[in-house]
């Protein structure tokens, strides 16, 4: 790209606002989710899901951000105050925590466009050309600044950013469009039971990212029709794209075809997919490249030592194979197989992991074998135990097990049994 046009795209992304949505439950993920927001889930070894959508942001140069935050938001609030919390107004950057407050109406956050409309004066105060409203709860290494260049240079007053996905994942699950020669979006369904296949793959069907650039004065207009309307359940997916795409400019902007290199992005939500996107990063070469220096992906975590392995005798050895663990780690004379550990997990003597998730802070006692599973933070699994061997036994003890044949483990059901 030429250097004047990375100019004209640091000029759009300098004029933009972005809305980072992080209020969802995420109660596909059952039990992971009691306790704190699905934007605040641990991924990667050392991650947080908020922190790819923030990194994507600073990455492509928008540094006026806000975070909308309301389900049991303690774990993610604290978060950002520790991870993101260094920018400096005066410097005319900013990551902003957005709680629900009430300040157009006694309710909280009805929708995704409600959650932007009760903003709407915080809008308006960072006064914007561009507001770019990006969901909190999927993984990917997205630059926004193409998609906003599309924006300007199609004339449009809303663009959707869309990746083609195959049909069977998208039902009941994705908004769905269709578009014209043009990529102006003729069609929306949120969440349909038979997505319209793409015309030159029939399996595969235009699924919405949930990442939308709007003309911020377009999106004021639209946010106060919606505001007004008792019938809308005031969600961009369900009430605004639908209503407006006859009318107005409403462009698709598509992933695939402007990622420098494959395009990576992961729904997590559900415990299958949570604990596939975890297990795709321990393959020799991953579809997402946490290593790559050019897209840094910024955390907070905090100062650790190096992980451990010890003891190294015939059936006692400390090893991962295939594995990602983290800082504080000690993996004592026990073996790790295509597992992920994140800070602080203990492994003791002679046990195995195959497969697993392990979130911040877990402890495997002595001879536990383990097997596709995630075990939740703070976990602490006592001797001898067998999880994701026999999924009978997992059940009785009070386990959750997927339909894929994950287990999910979490100190509720330790201290249950």
């Amino acid at each position: 790209m030429s250097r004047i046009n990375n100019r004209y795209i640091s000029n759009l992304t300098r004029d933009t606002y972005a809305l980072v949505l992080a209020g969802g439950r995420g109660s596909r993920l059952h039990e992971l989710t009691n306790w704190r927001a699905k934007p605040a889930l641990y991924f990667g070894g050392k991650f947080r899901i908020i922190d790819f959508p923030l990194s994507n942001c600073i990455n492509s140069g928008i540094r006026n951000v806000g975070v909308l935050t309301q389900y049991k938001s303690h774990s993610l609030i604290r978060h950002l105050v520790r991870g993101w919390g260094h920018f400096k107004k005066e410097l005319g950057e900013s990551i902003e925590i957005l709680p629900a407050s009430q300040r157009f109406s006694e309710d909280w956050y009805q929708g995704t466009a409600d959650a932007v409309y009760q903003n709407i004066d915080i809008i308006r105060d960072e006064l914007p050309k561009y507001v770019m409203v990006l969901s909190g709860d999927h993984i990917y290494q997205m630059d926004y600044g193409p998609m906003l260049a599309q924006h300007v240079e199609s004339g449009a007053q809303m663009t959707v950013s869309c990746i083609s996905v195959p049909i069977e994942q998208a039902r009941n699950a994705f908004g769905v469009i269709s578009v014209d020669d043009q990529n102006k979006v003729c069609d929306f369904i949120e969440k349909p039971e038979n997505p319209t296949p793409l015309a030159n793959e029939p399996d595969y069907c235009l699924a919405s990212m949930g990442n939308y650039v709007f003309d911020t004065q377009f999106l004021f207009e639209q946010l106060e029709r919606d505001g007004a309307n008792p019938d809308s359940d005031h969600d961009f997916g369900k009430d605004i794209i639908p209503s407006i795409i006859d009318n107005y400019k409403v462009f698709a902007f598509d992933f695939r075809k402007s990622a420098k290199n494959d395009a990576y992005w992961r729904d997590v939500g559900t415990l299958d997919s949570y604990w596939d996107a975890n297990m795709e990063l321990v393959a020799p070469v991953p579809e997402l490249n946490l290593y790559d220096k050019s897209w840094p992906i910024w955390t907070y975590q905090e100062q650790l030592p190096p992980a451990k392995f010890i003891w190294e005798q015939e059936d006692r050895r400390g090893e991962a194979l295939n594995s990602v663990v983290s800082g504080g780690c000690i993996i004592s004379g026990a073996t790790l197989r295509r597992t992920i550990c994140f800070s602080n997990v203990r492994v003791r003597s002679y046990s195995i992991m195959e497969e697993c998730v392990a979130l911040p802070g877990v402890e495997v006692g002595t001879r536990c074998h383990i097997r596709k599973a995630i075990i939740d933070r703070g976990c602490i699994i006592p001797d001898n135990m067998h999880i994701g061997l026999n999924h009978d036994e997992d059940r009785a003890r009070g386990f959750r097990v997927s339909e894929g044949g994950v287990v999910l483990v979490t100190r509720d059901m330790i201290q249950a049994l």
